[in-house]
C-alpha cells in the first residue's frame, strides 16, 4: 500500500533531497584518474551535515545476507548497482563510467538519488548510453502526475530507451520516504494505464538502469552487487520524486 506524505513532509523531503544532491555532486567532483574507489566510502563522513544519516549504511533489506556496509554505492562500467567501495581494491580510470548512489535521513525522512558519469575523456558510445538513461529518467518523472498510474512511469522510461539499449527487469524503483523501500515497485518497463494509482503525496524514487548489451544479469557473491551478465557497460540515473497536486516535483536536485 502506499504511504502518502504530508506537505509538511514533503518540505522537509526537499531539504533531505537538496542535502543529498549536494553530497553526490561533491562525491562527483573528486572523482579522478587514480582515485582508490574505496576512498569515495571514506568521504562521506566530511559530507553529510551532523544531524543527518546515510541511509544506505548497516541497512538490510528483505533477502539480504548481511546489512550493507557503506553508505555510498559505488558501481563502475559494468557493475549496474550497489557496488561496495569499501571493498574495492581498484583505482578510478580515464573513461570509466561511474555510477555514485546513496540516500540520506533527514527528520527521520529518506531520500534515495543516483548520478552516472565518465572519469576524464568520454566517448560517443557512453555519452549516448548516458543521456538516454539521463532522457529516460526525466521522461518517468513526467508521468508522476497525480491520478497516473505506475505503468505510465514505466511505459515512459521503456519507449524512451527503446531498442538500443538493454533494461535490466529485475532491477526497479520503489516507494521512498519513510523507509528505504516502500510501495510501490516503479519497473523500468511497462504498459501505460496498469499498475498502482497515484494518489497525491506518493513520493517514489525513479531509477532507469540501462545497459549497452544484454539484458541478463549477475548477482555478486557479496550480496549486493548486480553486474552485466556479457560485461557491457550499464548506467543509471535516479531522482526522488514527489507527486503533488501541481504535479510532479523533484526534490534531490540542486536549486
Amino acid at each position: 500500500m502506499i504511504q502518502t506524505k504530508t506537505q509538511q513532509e514533503i518540505a522537509h523531503l526537499h531539504d533531505c533531497g537538496r542535502r543529498l544532491a549536494e553530497m553526490l555532486h561533491a562525491l562527483k567532483d573528486v572523482c579522478e584518474v587514480g582515485l582508490p574507489v574505496s576512498e569515495l566510502n571514506d568521504k562521506v563522513d566530511d559530507l553529510i551535515p551532523e544531524e543527518d544519516d546515510p541511509a544506505f549504511y548497516q541497512y538490510q533489506p528483505t533477502g539480504a545476507v548481511r546489512p550493507y556496509p557503506d553508505k555510498v554505492c559505488v558501481s563502475i562500467n559494468d557493475t549496474i548497482v550497489h557496488g561496495i567501495a569499501s571493498e574495492n581494491d581498484d583505482v578510478l580510470q580515464g573513461g570509466d563510467v561511474v555510477t555514485i548512489d546513496s540516500g540520506l535521513v533527514h527528520k527521520d525522512l529518506i531520500t534515495d538519488s543516483a548520478v552516472s558519469f565518465v572519469v576524464g575523456e568520454s566517448n560517443k558510445k557512453k555519452d549516448g548510453l548516458l543521456t538516454t538513461c539521463r532522457n529516460a529518467l526525466h521522461a518517468g518523472i513526467k508521468q508522476a502526475q497525480p491520478g497516473n498510474h505506475v505503468g505510465d512511469i514505466s511505459a515512459a522510461i521503456e519507449e524512451t530507451v527503446g531498442n538500443d539499449y538493454a533494461i535490466y527487469q529485475q532491477l526497479v524503483g520503489h516507494g521512498v520516504g519513510y523507509e528505504v523501500h516502500e510501495d510501490p515497485t516503479v519497473p523500468n518497463f511497462g504498459t501505460a494505464g496498469t499498475g498502482p494509482e497515484l494518489p497525491v503525496g506518493t513520493v517514489i524514487a525513479i531509477e532507469p538502469m540501462i545497459g549497452c548489451g544484454g539484458a541478463d544479469i549477475i548477482h555478486g557473491e557479496d550480496g549486493y552487487t548486480y553486474r552485466t551478465a556479457d560485461g557491457s557497460l550499464s548506467a543509471h540515473f535516479e531522482h526522488t520524486v514527489a507527486v503533488t497536486e501541481d504535479g510532479p516535483q523533484i526534490v534531490t536536485e540542486l536549486p
